[in-house]
């Protein structure tokens, strides 16, 4: 039986146009969306756009512009990044939305007819890069660790939400893995802090801020801009803030909820850990299932910054490696939950030697193989996968379990637990055993002395290479649609087939017509 899966990138923050962090999250994101959507489940993909807040009124100002202004052009420019890198999201939200603000309303409202919020007042350390009050521990020699800014003292008056309500329901969750945090050295760090200090009650909304949400019971107070932006991820598949909600009401998708996946990198884990499922239980909806965390990237030891010059852009890595090669080159660039260092010559080294020198070549190699085949008047026959081990001791050049089937559980079971990195290094085992199995059976001189066998290996390495296209698809679709029709198969038939039915053995036809196409990925010159 199928499943659904939903699953969300945060809602990025639209002070300044997309670079390589947010992209990582986003084609990761998507490669588990079309993974699902490969395996058949039914799947919906959100992703965004944070506009509000006294933050990006500051921004906007600065720039000349009024805050819907300013906000509609970097919207567009996410949207045009994601339409570049061939990102298939669902649905792109925005939080300057009157469909979204309306439902934010109704949500705080309920949650304020619950006793959840009150009127009060805040002290504290604020940052406004972070939209947040600061601890003391938080700070790194008195500044805000990522705005490297000092946070202003602030006393206002504030509606507060009882968070400290909610903190020993959401600490038995987390430590049940009810709500799951991953990788694991993210959720002990969520304890830690939950049972180290606490969760205390927070500022829920700001005075004299114009650019945001206004509170329904109170005008002169807007949304604070956490408890507007978390509520995206409801609003972007449809909920009209009803309690409980109705899963098709008005054209809506509440049956996706709750997600399945929530994508993050580590900066927002906390707020992600505490406001966003104490707001759920205040309104008595069930909880994401997983958050997953992931890292930051350095660039050759820096950190990203504008001042060093060292900012990359999806549009830069789009413009020298492609569309495929810029997904697959972030997507590998690091072990996903860890940190990475990424930089142009780390880059041009893993293209040339995956993309250039692996997958391309082994497909062209396939094909000029083929084409031999053919004009030797020698059929391609399917003997089955067992075949290659008549041949030869094939354990000698390759220490490894190669049947097909047992990749494909690997590759699977990879994806499920959202070990994106490792799930590529199943696509390159397949195209290192390849290599070693063209070296080791030698088909040209299989093919040239006219080998009742050579139709027989040349079978094995086409359809292997079918295998890889649909294992390539959700990391690169538009190479595996390439390998496809070089393999002279329809792309539209091979993305129909169901899915238990396309990974089993013996899916090309022994009379197909391979087509030698433009290289997959021409290799970089220094």
């Amino acid at each position: 039986m199928n499943k659904k899966f939903y699953i969300t990138t945060p809602i990025y923050y639209v002070n300044a146009s997309p670079h390589i962090g947010h992209t990582y999250t986003t084609v990761a994101a998507d490669i588990l969306a079309r993974y699902h959507r490969m395996i058949g489940d039914k799947t919906f993909f959100l992703t965004g756009t944070d506009e509000h807040g006294a933050r990006i009124e500051e921004v906007a100002k600065k720039a000349g512009k009024e805050p819907q202004e300013f906000t509609d052009e970097i919207a567009a420019s996410f949207q045009f990044a994601w339409d570049e890198l061939n990102i298939s999201n669902d649905r792109f939200i925005r939080t300057s939305e009157e469909g979204h603000k309306k439902v934010v309303q109704k949500a705080l409202q309920k949650m304020y007819d619950n006793g959840d919020i009150y009127l009060g007042k805040h002290e504290g350390l604020y940052c406004k890069g972070c939209e947040q009050y600061k601890n003391e521990k938080d700070l790194v020699e008195g500044k805000c660790p990522d705005h490297k800014t000092v946070p202003e003292k602030m006393s206002e008056e504030s509606y507060m939400f009882k968070l400290s309500k909610y903190k020993d329901e959401l600490l038995k969750k987390i430590k049940k893995d009810e709500f799951k945090i991953l990788p694991v050295e993210k959720k002990n760090e969520v304890i830690s802090f939950y049972e180290n200090e606490g969760l205390n009650d927070i500022s829920f909304s700001r005075k004299n801020v114009k650019w945001g949400v206004k509170l329904p019971w109170d005008e002169s107070h807007t949304a604070y801009v956490w408890s507007d932006a978390f509520l995206n991820y409801l609003t972007g598949i449809g909920w009209k803030g009803e309690i409980p909600p109705t899963p098709f009401s008005k054209g809506g998708n509440m049956e996706f909820w709750p997600a399945d996946a929530h994508l993050m990198s580590k900066d927002i884990l906390r707020v992600h850990a505490t406001i966003w499922p104490a707001m759920l239980l205040s309104l008595g909806l069930d909880l994401p299932k997983t958050l997953f965390i992931h890292g930051y990237f350095m660039i050759d030891g820096q950190k990203m910054s504008k001042s060093v010059g060292n900012v990359i852009t999806p549009n830069d890595l789009v413009k020298k490696y492609g569309v495929d090669g810029a997904r697959y080159l972030v997507a590998s660039a690091a072990v996903f939950g860890n940190d990475g260092d990424i930089g142009w010559g780390k880059f041009d080294e893993k293209y040339n030697a995956d993309l250039a020198n692996g997958i391309g070549n082994l497909l062209a190699r396939s094909i000029a193989l083929t084409e031999k085949l053919r004009e030797a008047a020698v059929e391609l026959q399917n003997k089955g996968e067992n075949f290659q081990f008549s041949i030869f001791n094939f354990q000698t050049i390759f220490n490894d379990q190669i049947l097909i089937s047992k990749n494909w559980v690997d590759y699977n079971v990879l994806l499920d637990l959202i070990q994106i990195d490792k799930a590529l290094e199943i696509i390159k085992l397949q195209v290192k055993f390849l290599d070693n199995y063209i070296t080791a059976t030698k088909p040209w001189e299989l093919i040239k002395n006219k080998d009742e066998k050579s139709g027989g290996v040349m079978y094995n390495i086409l359809e292997r290479i079918r295998h890889i296209a649909l294992m390539v698809y959700p990391f690169m679709p538009d190479t595996a649609e390439k390998i496809w029709e070089s393999l002279g198969l329809n792309v539209q038939e091979e993305m129909s087939k169901k899915f238990d039915e396309a990974i089993k053995w013996g899916g090309l036809p022994v009379d197909t017509k391979v087509k030698k196409g433009e290289a997959l990925f021409p290799r970089l010159e220094k």
